[in-house]
């Protein structure tokens, strides 16, 4: 289930700067289609949001589990195209807003007001969820939204290929610049981290060893690591050995599939997909280290469920959410393992899912309870795309790392100080 229908880009990468200002309401509401209708008579009508998932079947499930709600009419806007944060954030601020979306845990959502505290809802079985999970959308001890799919992201390779050019699996990011060089062929690139190298920003500071953001709320990114990372990547955009302008982005398994590059970042969605074409011959290995104080990382993407609490009827869109991603657990393990594979946040659900326990992702499972990185809360839309510009200069461009860091320090703290004063 990866994040994004095929005509959609990065998973978390290109909305960013719609998507800030659309909280800042310079963005128009979005069009006339408001999905208002759906079941329920005459009762209460909720709305809810949710980007065009790219895996057969989704849109379907998510519909037919809230035809099942029987005390309210629940209605889905199912959002294709690359802009769904930017229609989201924009609807929320007119009179069409939906009553309960997906998005990801933003503490500027949670100071504004834009979001519901669900913690009564969760507290019941919170020690049924990953801690990390809880952590990452928790706020003065009240917890805003409820993490529905874990979705590691790592590198896959076809082994044939590693073995073929006598490769070893990379441990290091100067030996995945050496691996891509090796494995370049005429037909074949070495690697590939998505068409803008924005997919694996978060991995570049996590395997950097450093975080986002510290344990006091500061800048956590920039450190002599991170800058070593920014020129490695730089040498690798410009190598010839990495797959640029590829026809989908990473988010899509087709790269790897159809034999256009020997490795490539994806996520754990893309799996069923790629094990049905490549079989055996697929192989996964997390970020690897940067420089001296490196470590190995998988960052956990995913998406929750959050409740609008300037929409009309929070109440009734609470007790949906409830229904369905509290008390439906067979309806939760049908959204992380039947249309592609996540991992269920539930602890309850992911020890009973037996489509994890062996091979491949198990192997994927180990990966995330071993290296894994959540988001950090504090890290919003802004010092997002402020961190995208940076691999856009540094990486893409050949600009100077320290001063597109330091350009990006100070977006960041403006946007610190707001946030934490």
């Amino acid at each position: 289930m990866s994040a994004l229908s095929n005509d959609n880009f990065s998973r978390r990468s290109l909305f960013r700067a719609a998507a800030g200002m659309a909280a800042a309401g310079t963005l128009a509401a979005c069009g006339s289609n408001n999905g208002r209708g759906g079941s329920g008579g005459s009762g209460t009508q909720l709305v809810q949001y949710f980007h065009a998932y790219g895996e057969a079947g989704t849109e379907q499930a998510i519909k037919r589990y809230a035809a099942a709600y029987k005390k309210a009419g629940v209605s889905t806007n199912w959002i294709t195209g690359n802009n769904f944060e930017a229609k989201l954030f924009s609807a929320l601020l007119t009179k069409q807003a939906p009553d309960v979306f997906e998005f990801h845990p933003q503490l500027q959502m949670v100071k504004s007001g834009q979001v519901a505290d669900l913690s009564d809802l969760i507290d019941p079985v919170k020690d049924d969820f990953n801690p990390n999970d809880i952590k990452s959308h928790t706020v003065d001890g009240k917890i805003y939204g409820i993490r529905m799919i874990d979705d590691p992201q790592f590198f896959y390779y076809r082994k044939s290929m590693l073995e073929k050019a006598k490769v070893d699996v990379p441990t290091t990011l100067d030996e995945l610049l050496e691996a891509a060089a090796k494995l370049t062929t005429d037909k074949v690139k070495g690697v590939f981290l998505g068409n803008d190298f924005t997919a694996i920003q978060n991995n570049l500071i996590f395997s950097a060893g450093a975080e986002t953001l510290d344990a006091n709320n500061k800048i956590g990114y920039h450190t002599d690591g991170v800058v070593e990372g920014l020129k490695k990547l730089r040498t690798l955009f410009t190598s010839g050995h990495v797959l640029l302008d590829a026809p989908t982005d990473f988010w899509d398994p087709s790269a790897l599939n159809q034999g256009l590059c020997a490795i490539q970042w994806g996520g754990m969605w893309s799996m069923p997909a790629m094990q049905k074409a490549l079989g055996d011959d697929l192989g996964i290995f997390p970020f690897p280290k940067i420089g001296s104080a490196g470590k190995l990382s998988v960052y956990n993407g995913g998406w929750s469920i959050f409740v609008n609490a300037k929409g009309k009827n929070v109440e009734a869109a609470k007790e949906y959410v409830k229904w369905l991603w509290i008390d439906q657990k067979k309806y939760q393990e049908d959204w992380a393992l039947s249309y592609g594979f996540h991992i269920p946040p539930r602890t309850s659900i992911a020890n009973s899912a037996t489509k994890l326990k062996s091979g491949l992702p198990a192997e994927a499972v180990k990966l995330f309870t071993d290296y894994g990185h959540f988001d950090n809360i504090g890290f919003d839309q802004v010092m997002i795309t402020a961190f995208n510009d940076v691999i856009a200069s540094s990486v893409r461009k050949n600009g100077n790392p320290e001063a597109a860091l330091d350009t990006c320090d100070k977006k960041v703290d403006v946007e610190l100080k707001k946030l934490f004063g």
